[in-house]
C-alpha cells in the first residue's frame, strides 16, 4: 500500500463462457491458466494482491487445482499478495491440515499463499491452527464476518439476547484473536471479510475492528460503489482491502482491443477511485 497508493486486491473468477474468444477453443485448465496469467501480468503495476476463487479452479478438478498451484506462485513472482478464497473451517485436526496446505511452507519452497479466508462460525478450536500459522509463519487470515450475498442475513444478523447481531459478537472474536498478532503498522494479520453492499456495516466492522484489514467485497458487479469502503481507511490507509473480480476480468466484452489491456485499464480506472478514497478515510 505505501508503494502503490491503492488498496486493490483483482479477483480471479474465471468463467468459460466469459474468456476471451482466443483462449475459448482450449482445454478449460489450459484456457484459465493463460486467462489467468494474462490478467496477473495486466495488473501486477496497479493491484496490491490477487484472491484466487478456488471454487472455479476445483471445478475442472486435478488439473484445475494444479492451476490454480501455478498462478499463485506467478502471481507471487509478480510481486503481489497472493489471497487463497478458499473459506475453510472445521474441526481442529482437520483446521491443521488445511493451514499446511495453503499457509505453511512446503518442502523448502515457499506457502502457497499469503492469506487465506477462514469461517469462524465454528468457534476458536477451529480457528486457533490458522492462528498458529500467522505466528510462526508470517501469515494471515480474514474471517468471514458479514458476507456481501443478500443471505447472509440467515444466520449472520440474527439478534442475540442483548440486541447486537451475530455477526458483531464475531467481530469480538476475531479482534481478540488477532491482538497478539498486531505488527509495527498497528495492523493484525488476523482480518475480516466485509460485504461493502450492506449500508453501515463497513463503519461499524471498522469501530469493532480497529486492528484489522478488512477484505472488502461487492465493489462493482454486486452494486457497492468505492465510496461506500471510506470508512474502512479512518484510521489506517491500509486498513482495507477491496477486492474487485467481473469488472475488471471481463472488461473486454464491452471494450475494444486486447483483453489484458481492457484488463489493465479497468484496473487503473478502478485503483484511481480508491486511491481518493483511502486518502480521505
Amino acid at each position: 500500500m505505501e508503494r502503490k497508493g491503492a488498496p486493490l486486491c483483482v479477483g480471479l473468477d474465471p468463467m468459460l463462457d466469459r474468456l476471451p474468444l482466443e483462449l475459448r477453443g482450449e482445454d478449460p485448465a489450459g484456457a484459465y491458466e493463460r486467462f489467468c496469467r494474462g490478467i496477473v501480468d495486466a495488473v501486477s503495476e496497479t493491484a496490491v494482491a490477487v484472491k484466487l476463487q478456488s471454487a472455479f479452479f476445483e471445478a475442472l478438478g486435478s488439473r484445475g487445482v494444479a492451476v490454480f498451484e501455478r498462478v499463485c506462485e506467478h502471481v507471487r513472482a509478480a510481486g503481489l499478495l497472493v489471497v487463497a478464497d478458499v473459506k475453510r473451517g472445521d474441526i481442529p485436526s482437520t483446521a491443521e491440515a488445511y493451514a499446511a496446505a495453503f499457509l505453511e511452507p512446503r518442502g523448502g519452497e515457499p506457502p502457497l499463499a499469503d492469506v487465506m479466508t477462514v469461517s469462524p462460525y465454528m468457534g476458536g478450536d477451529s480457528v486457533e491452527p490458522f492462528l498458529r500459522a500467522c505466528r510462526e509463519h508470517g501469515a494471515g487470515i480474514f474471517c468471514l464476518l458479514k458476507t456481501s450475498n443478500p443471505g447472509s442475513g440467515d444466520v449472520q444478523d440474527i439478534p442475540l439476547a442483548d440486541g447486537r447481531p451475530v455477526w458483531q459478537h464475531v467481530a469480538g472474536l476475531v479482534e481478540s484473536w488477532g491482538e497478539e498478532l498486531v505488527g509495527e503498522s498497528g495492523l493484525s494479520a488476523v482480518g475480516a471479510v466485509v460485504g461493502a453492499t450492506h449500508p453501515g456495516v463497513v463503519e461499524t466492522a471498522r469501530r469493532l475492528l480497529p486492528h484489522a484489514v478488512l477484505l472488502l467485497l461487492g465493489v462493482g458487479a454486486q452494486g457497492a460503489q468505492p465510496a461506500d469502503v471510506a470508512p474502512a481507511f479512518a484510521e489506517h490507509p491500509a486498513g482495507g482491502l477491496v477486492s474487485i473480480s467481473r469488472p475488471i476480468l471481463y472488461a473486454h466484452e464491452s471494450a475494444d482491443g486486447d483483453w489484458r489491456e481492457a484488463a489493465a485499464a479497468e484496473a487503473e480506472r478502478f485503483a484511481g477511485e480508491l486511491r481518493a478514497v483511502a486518502a480521505v478515510g
